[in-house]
Order: structure tokens, then sequence, then C-alpha cells
């Protein structure tokens, strides 16, 4: 079964993009996120009406975060890419009226709606500020190059 990566993709280049002292274009932040520049723009898109970031056009345009990192939580960001499913179970539905099915159903939505409760409680602990500085600390113990971070063949 795939895993949603989405929002690991959108925090990885969030982070990315507070390190930038410029705009960073959708076409940069696609390398970061291996996809295509289409699919990053449609992205910040949501990102953008919630607040977190912003777009200039033109030569030396590109995105920026628009918000302090302190402000902003995992649980923002996840909502704002739409507030998808974070569990990937799902229920069997072949057979409606059985309530075999209907049981095992209502026993497996009862526990994913609990187990995403207390995810999203979590998510919304940890802020941008938090992750950047998480980073900062990786960076300080290793020995690590710009070209580590750089998403750079």
């Amino acid at each position: 079964m795939k895993r949603d990566s989405k929002l690991s993709g959108v925090l990885h280049v969030l982070l990315h993009m507070a390190e930038s002292e410029t705009p960073t274009t959708s076409e940069a932040l696609a390398v970061a996120m291996n996809t295509n520049p289409v699919v990053v723009r449609r992205v910040m898109a949501g990102l953008r009406q919630a607040g977190f970031v912003s777009s200039a056009k033109g030569h030396g345009g590109g995105w920026v975060i628009s918000c302090p990192l302190s402000e902003v939580t995992l649980a923002d960001i996840h909502a704002a890419l739409g507030a998808p499913s974070l569990l990937a179970l799902g229920n069997r539905t072949e057979s409606p009226g059985c309530i075999v099915e209907q049981a095992v159903n209502a026993a497996l939505d009862d526990a994913c709606q609990a187990a995403e409760a207390v995810l999203l409680a979590r998510l919304g602990q940890v802020t941008l500020a938090a992750l950047s500085k998480d980073f900062h600390r990786r960076m300080l113990a290793g020995h690590f190059s710009a070209k580590d971070i750089s998403h750079a063949s």
C-alpha cells in the first residue's frame, strides 16, 4: 500500500524555503519534492490561501514563507493541504448489508477516528520553528555542506 507523503514533502520544502534568503521557484521546489512544478504550484496555492506563503512573478520571483515559523503548526499545514486522511486503513464495502461487515467497519471506524484525533493533536503541538530548530541541531551535530541539503546532483 502506497503511503501519502504530501505533508512530509511540503514540510521539507517549507524548511528549505525558510533557509533561503531569496524566493524559491516552483522548479527548485519540485526538485526537492521529486515532483512536477505544476504539482508544486497547486500545493503552494493552498498554502498561499492559508497565508503561509506568498509568491512573486517574473525574474527573481518565486515562493517565500510569509508568516512566522513559530505560529504555524504541522496541523495547520495539514489543514491547508485539504486535511487528507492521515491513515491508510479502509473498510470493506463489498457486502454493506452483512452485519459482520457492519460490526467490523464500525470498530475500525472508531479506532481510526481515535487514532487520527491523537495524531492531529500531536501535529498541533509541533511548529515549523521546532522543525527548523531540529534541522539546525542536526546540521551542527554533523559535518554537512550546503550541497548535502541542496538536492543538487
